[in-house]
This record gives C-alpha cells, sequence and structure tokens, in this order.
C-alpha cells in the first residue's frame, strides 16, 4: 500500500443531496453526521473546494478535512476522487465516509473497511471515482423498526430515503448521530479495529 504524500490529513465525507428540501431525509444522514462533528471540534463546513463543502479542523488529536460534497448523491466520487487526488491521500488509510444504509435499522451504525455498494448510488460512484472499493466507511441505519416497514422502504428505496423523517425519528437519529461522531473520535485515535469492536453490534438477520 502506497502511502499519501499528505497522510497527516484525514479526509472524512458525509454524502447527501444538497438543497434544502433533502435536509432532514435518509440521505442525508451523511452531511447530518458532517455537521455534528464539525460541532463537535468548533468548526463551519463553508469553504468550496473539489465541488463540495470543507473545513479543516483538528478531531481526536488529527487533522481532519470534513467535506460535503454539492454533487447529487449518484455523483459523489467526483468530489471525493478530486480531494483524494488534490490531498495526495490514500483512500485505504486516510478517508472515511459516512454514509445511508436502508438495510440497517435506524439508530444502528456499522464500520467496514471495504465493501460492495448494497444498491447506493454515491457509494457506487466514490468507488468508481477512487477505484478501488478499499476505503474506510459508517454506515447509518435509516430503516424502519418493523420488518414489514423495513421491507418496504428497501423495495421503495428511491422514494424512502427522499421522504422527511417523522419527528420520533428525528430524536433516533440524534442520538446516532452521536455515536456516529464518538465512532470517528475512535477510529481517529485508536483505529478501525477498535472501533469496529465497539461499534459494530449484530443485529439477527442482517447480511454483509
Amino acid at each position: 500500500m502506497s502511502g499519501g504524500v499528505n497522510s497527516n490529513v484525514t479526509l472524512i465525507v458525509g454524502l447527501g443531496n444538497p438543497g434544502i428540501e433533502y435536509q432532514f431525509t435518509p440521505h442525508n444522514v451523511g452531511f447530518l453526521a458532517i455537521d455534528r462533528l464539525a460541532e463537535r471540534c468548533g468548526a463551519v463546513v463553508n469553504n468550496r473546494r473539489c465541488k463540495a463543502l470543507t473545513a479543516s479542523a483538528q478531531l481526536a488529536g488529527r487533522r481532519v478535512l470534513l467535506a460535503k460534497p454539492e454533487t447529487f448523491m449518484n455523483l459523489s466520487g467526483l468530489s471525493v476522487g478530486s480531494l483524494v487526488e488534490e490531498l495526495q491521500l490514500d483512500p485505504q488509510r486516510d478517508v472515511i465516509v459516512l454514509y445511508d444504509d436502508v438495510a440497517l435499522p435506524l439508530g444502528s451504525i456499522r464500520i467496514r473497511e471495504r465493501g460492495s455498494s448494497g444498491g447506493h448510488n454515491g457509494v457506487n460512484s466514490i468507488t468508481g471515482a477512487l477505484g478501488t472499493p478499499e476505503w474506510l466507511r459508517v454506515r447509518i441505519g435509516v430503516a424502519p423498526e418493523s420488518e414489514p416497514a423495513a421491507e418496504a422502504a428497501r423495495q421503495g428505496r428511491r422514494n424512502y430515503v427522499l421522504t422527511p423523517f417523522r419527528k420520533a425519528e428525528l430524536a433516533v437519529l440524534d442520538t446516532a448521530l452521536d455515536q456516529v461522531a464518538v465512532a470517528v473520535e475512535v477510529i481517529l485515535a485508536e483505529g478501525a479495529g477498535v472501533a469496529m469492536n465497539r461499534f459494530n453490534r449484530r443485529l439477527g438477520g442482517e447480511e454483509e
């Protein structure tokens, strides 16, 4: 594995769609997670760079660049690929991507060092742009708790992920975003293996 020249910087990307109408939809939990991280380290994500809104910050004693691509979801890789190239990063070591996953129930998170897209257009775009699926991802569950509703959400994925959360769901998500923020800090401070052991709780029936 070749090291990036600027490998003392970790790029943390949250996926979503630009536009106020998408702000509190399941497909935008990656953006919301970046906002939560920015709050924790006193940063404002408002610099435009490589088709993304970004903020340089210190998190868990590490230099990070927080980023929210301004492309729409299915073109996320254009921004991520440009940032990786500009910063001369190693995708496997220097990149963390936060995004929604309709295969996981709302309130849960999963950390993986690689993987398939599971039909997620943003993930497909990033893997295509980076030329590898070997990059760290934090999957944030957005599916309803009841199995019939969750199955309906998976079947009607496009409509579901673009429909705003209900108030009760936002309360569950708020707790999950705090967990995501802590998980990212653990990844930065102690490594992905420690974070996976701590945060990847088994769910019956989940298939990786």
